[in-house]
């Protein structure tokens, strides 16, 4: 699962996706902690610019917005079994932009330890995902999108069981084509990025609440020393009596 992310310099989406504009009434806030529901930056295969999306996919057939909370990703081998995802891994694809996400790691006494990934260049990168357009019944139009996960590569399986596809450079363009794109097509891209271009490493449990958005929360932590376990009391074993004792 990925839940939360960072997108700090938005302005070098430009730089690093190419053929992708920002429009200029577009102003791009700069997030450490984004999370489900908020606005995000998004380049949906609509369009050539930079949009604002909200994290967390409503299909156009949905009845009740709050669908979205259970889609805030999408896992890669089944979408194409979902009658969710189908349809929009044909034809509604999307690239989020991101400099790192957030898993959290479970100890051996039980606690979990916020873990910061990002590209061991420190570059942006991008997310693949699916995106969606949906009317409510007053008319307005909300436009979502989800991102897939996949399976974890070597350095993740030490941190979580998934882990978000990410879109290599040499993807982006193919993955933000209007073609329809079958799922063979899709699953070439949605491939674990290898390890050995990420790293990874402990934050402060701060980022377990969206309300803190601050640098603070991508800063690497020393590892806390596990909790020692308390010796346990030895009991004393009475000794019974046996059926030939005096």
């Amino acid at each position: 699962m990925c839940g939360r992310y960072s997108i700090v310099r938005g302005d070098r989406i430009v730089q690093v996706i190419p053929n992708v504009t920002i429009p200029a009434n577009l102003r791009l806030m700069g997030r450490y902690n984004a999370a489900p529901s908020q606005l995000l930056p998004v380049i949906a295969n609509d369009s050539h610019e930079v949009q604002m999306l909200r994290w967390g996919l409503i299909p156009s057939w949905a009845k009740d917005p709050k669908i979205a909370y259970n889609m805030i990703n999408a896992r890669a081998e089944t979408l194409a079994e979902k009658p969710a995802f189908r349809k929009t891994l044909a034809s509604r694809r999307c690239l989020i932009p991101a400099d790192g996400f957030y898993e959290w790691r479970k100890n051996p006494d039980g606690t979990k330890t916020p873990m910061y990934i990002r590209m061991r260049d420190h570059e942006l990168f991008a997310f693949a995902g699916l995106w969606e357009s949906w009317k409510s019944p007053e008319g307005e139009v909300i436009k979502t999108f989800t991102i897939i996960t996949t399976a974890p590569n070597e350095l993740l399986k030490t941190i979580h069981d998934r882990m978000p596809a990410i879109i290599p450079r040499e993807g982006y363009l193919d993955w933000l084509k209007t073609d329809v794109m079958t799922p063979e097509q899709a699953m070439a891209w949605l491939k674990p990025l290898p390890a050995e271009l990420m790293e990874a490493y402990p934050v402060s449990p701060l980022v377990n609440s969206p309300k803190n958005d601050s640098e603070d929360l991508i800063k690497q932590q020393a590892e806390a020393a596990p909790a020692p376990q308390k010796p346990k009391k030895s009991r004393a074993v009475t000794p019974q009596k046996g059926l030939f004792d005096e």
